[in-house]
């Protein structure tokens, strides 16, 4: 073994805790890079990768059997532009109802229509991916198409109007990048499905080489038409409306996702280099010696970055390791939240990390260990033992102080004189001794509450988004449209009873009712639903972006997607049709949701007609504090159900997509935090090291264990509670920048609301949150040097 091998094997395992940190605070770093770098990567285009995992269609087809043979729909595959195709696979068109037993919607509720499929889970074209339960083993089980299901798993579906009223049990729910049908069943139920006198459709699968655009879809769409006899083509399903929700979704992750990373890689490159020049720094006088038993400064160099690169290649091959592990519930939540993209970190990402983290170690360490390596041996002996801004021998003999030094000292003269205890003063002057290494550690917490902030901001907002886009369900009570094929059918809705039975029921503080309308917006072609209201909708939830909410006939509020499809704005005036009737409205308001809503007052439908869908009509009830919402519903179910109606308590919708942002944005966060830990750890560490011979006297004059501590922790309090100073208004201009973006990527603004969620009851904390991260991580070295017995502190260089 070479004299080098020799230095570089002492070094590492002569500070054995120093080598401890530095192994785990990589490890950490790592860790969260990898996370960060595949959470963007999975971001970035997570559709298109499932369709070419699974094979997915650019249209699903539904044939009539009756009016083409089976030759003529296989001929279908050899028309223009086809360059795949599968099928063909038995379909039906059902409107089941929920069976008995089942929570919501209410047993016997009348089941959207939906198309089935007999198939089995894989095959050439739209793999099946399984996200709850299992595949179906035989008649009587289907799976839902993850995110439409009307039913949970576990619940049934009854189709009574069918021989032997068959029943469905829900026993999964799948992925299918296509959209291919609402549900799958056994090849064999789809006879006992298909009403008496019909045959089942069949249905085929088609890829071709132009779908990239709704005009060729289109096309595409003639082209089979064309290829069948008239007629037979009964209905064509795109893939694009799915290829765009999920690109729409997965643009929302990538500004936070952005942020998190930036903020991690920076800590992690900031960190590792504190830990890496610090531990060079504090072997200076280790140098010096080396350097007088005839070490070159390049034999010195190598060392010392031989002797950073065995633990960082440790805690790197670790935090490799523990990306990659915990990966898989953070990318299986992102995969479910952005229906599709990586469930595994891609090699190259690892690959791209480790080479950033060794180079980040290398260079950090190099730099130190040169200039050491360059010092005179007498030089690098003194300076090794001496503190930085002390009186240091010159070449000719003399003395002097740094001007920069000076200052220094000067300020630490003002600090002891500081009405508190001498321990404290002391610890609150210690940060000076380095100040370099102070001012780097003190940016690695700014980052941590840069990302505890964003965190917070983050979860706040979205919170406060979700219940606005989620208003449309508001009410602690919810009074449902009738249910056809009840027990009581009615053909119209007393409104006038319903609203003075939840009036005169005690614990009712407010209610409003909604029903969507035949009307129609002019120039709109029927593609926006117009909703009224009627009662107090103050308390709803409904968030407005811009403007005001309606006070009445002739104003209308409109969401997003109503302003973009029409190329109008809020203040414009647009015109209401019904029954051959059309009335004015002025825009008076932009309020938060995604789809292309107009909402009026009820009295608006006056000058037209007044019609509505009576059979949508719902009632939405606040209740007084302290009101037992599942009482209050089941007393006033008693009431209205002379209507057709049914009461029932309101329940929380949980969105798949800000549940994994929130996740995501708390695991990434606590990464940061942990980093940001172990960086101040290793600081005071050093500090506490290199004046360990100070604290034996101190602890020789009578200082006690607890003023130990005191000392210590006190000083990184100055630095840590500068840090919060900083980081919390920084984390609060990134989260006012990511918050919008993301929100504009899902086809939103975003109110003031949503925005200003930082109350002073939320910033206070986090600014002493960088207080809280820097004193925890300097507790250990606080509790190691309390411990330390007064001789052995005296004797240690």
């Amino acid at each position: 073994m070479s004299a080098l091998s020799k230095v570089v094997r002492a070094g590492v395992g002569r500070k054995r805790v120093q080598t401890l940190v530095m192994v785990l605070t990589t490890m950490m770093s790592v860790t969260a890079c990898i996370l960060a770098v595949g959470l963007l990567v999975a971001a970035q285009g997570p559709y298109q990768r499932s369709f070419t995992d699974q094979h997915g269609a650019h249209l699903n087809v539904l044939y009539d059997q009756a009016k083409a043979s089976p030759a003529q729909l296989a001929a279908a595959a050899h028309a223009p532009g086809v360059t795949a195709s599968a099928g063909p696979y038995s379909a039906v068109t059902v409107q089941p109802r929920s069976a008995p037993g089942t929570q919501f919607p209410p047993a016997g509720s009348l089941l959207p229509p939906m198309t089935l499929v007999g198939r089995a889970q894989d095959g050439p074209m739209d793999g099946l991916r399984l996200t709850m339960g299992h595949w179906v083993t035989g008649p009587g089980e289907v799976v839902f198409l993850d995110g439409h299901s009307p039913l949970a798993v576990g619940d049934s579906m009854q189709f009574p109007d069918l021989p032997g009223h068959p029943t469905l049990k829900v026993v999964g729910l799948a992925s299918s990048v296509s959209w291919s049908a609402d549900g799958w069943i056994a090849p064999e139920q789809v006879v006992g499905l298909t009403a008496p006198g019909t045959t089942p459709a069949a249905q085929y699968l088609y890829r071709f080489a132009h779908a990239d655009s709704d005009a060729e879809v289109e096309a595409d769409h003639a082209a089979l038409a064309a290829a069948v006899p008239n007629g037979a083509l009964t209905k064509a399903t795109s893939y694009r409306p799915a290829r765009e929700e999920a690109n729409r979704t997965a643009s929302t992750f990538v500004p936070f996702v952005t942020a998190f990373g930036v903020l991690g890689l920076a800590m992690s490159v900031l960190i590792i280099g504190v830990v890496v020049s610090g531990a060079v720094s504090a072997a200076t006088r280790r140098i010096g010696i080396l350097k007088s038993m005839g070490f070159t400064p390049a034999q010195v160099a190598r060392a010392y970055v031989g002797q950073a690169l065995i633990p960082a290649g440790v805690g790197t091959a670790l935090g490799v390791l523990g990306g990659n592990l915990l990966s898989v519930p953070v990318l299986g939540m992102a995969h479910k939240a952005l229906r599709g993209g990586l469930l595994g970190i891609p090699l190259w990402v690892d690959v791209v990390v480790v080479v950033v983290a060794l180079a980040a170690v290398t260079g950090t360490a190099l730099v130190p260990a040169l200039r050491a390596g360059r010092l005179r041996t007498v030089e690098a002996l003194a300076v090794g033992r001496t503190a930085p801004g002390a009186k240091r021998a010159a070449a000719d003999g003399t003395t002097e102080r740094a001007g920069a030094a000076g200052l220094l000292s000067r300020v630490q003269n003002r600090i002891s004189r500081l009405p508190v205890p001498r321990a404290l003063s002391l610890g609150l002057a210690s940060p000076l001794n380095r100040p370099g290494r102070s001012a780097t550690t003190a940016a690695a917490v700014v980052l941590g509450t840069v990302g505890v902030t964003l965190c917070v901001g983050l979860t706040l907002s979205l919170g406060s988004l979700q219940d606005a886009l989620t208003a449309d369900r508001a009410g602690k009570v919810l009074v449902q449209p009738p249910i056809e094929g009840s027990a009581k059918p009615v053909d119209h809705v007393d409104e006038a009873a319903v609203a003075k039975a939840i009036e005169s029921r005690p614990g009712t503080r407010a209610w409003y009712s909604s029903v969507p309308t035949p009307v129609t917006v002019a120039g709109n072609t029927g593609r926006s639903q117009v909703v009224a209201f009627t009662g107090d909708v103050s308390w709803s939830g409904f968030q407005l972006v811009s403007g005001r909410w309606f006070h009445g006939p002739g104003e209308v509020v409109v969401g997003a997607a109503f302003l973009r499809a029409n190329q109008v704005k809020v203040g414009d005036t647009v015109t209401l049709s019904d029954q051959g009737h059309s009335t004015p409205a002025k825009i008076t308001g932009e309020v938060v949701t995604t789809e292309d809503l107009v909402f009026l007052d009820r009295a608006a439908l006056t000058p037209l007609g007044g019609a509505v869908h009576s059979e949508a009509l719902s009632f939405h009830i606040d209740l007084t504090p302290g009101t037992d919402a599942k009482a209050y519903a089941d007393g006033l179910d008693q009431v209205v159900e002379q209507q057709g109606l049914s009461a029932d308590p309101g329940e929380e919708h949980i969105n798949i997509v800000v549940l994994a942002m929130n996740t995501l944005a708390g695991t990434l966060t606590l990464l940061l935090a942990v980093v940001a830990g172990l960086g101040v750890l290793n600081t005071v560490l050093l500090d506490t090291r290199e004046r360990v011979h100070d604290l034996g006297v101190l602890k020789a004059l009578g200082m006690s264990p607890r003023q130990t501590v005191g000392m210590v922790l006190t000083s990184v309090c100055g630095s840590g509670l500068v840090a919060g100073l900083i980081g919390v208004p920084i984390g609060i201009l990134v989260h006012h920048q990511v918050m919008p973006a993301m929100a504009s990527a899902a086809g939103l603004g975003v109110p003031d609301a949503d925005l200003a969620v930082f109350a002073p009851s939320v910033v206070g904390p986090l600014i002493l949150g960088g207080l809280v991260l820097a004193l925890l991580g300097a507790l250990l070295p606080a509790t190691w040097a309390a411990r330390t017995r007064t001789v052995t502190a005296l004797r240690t260089e």
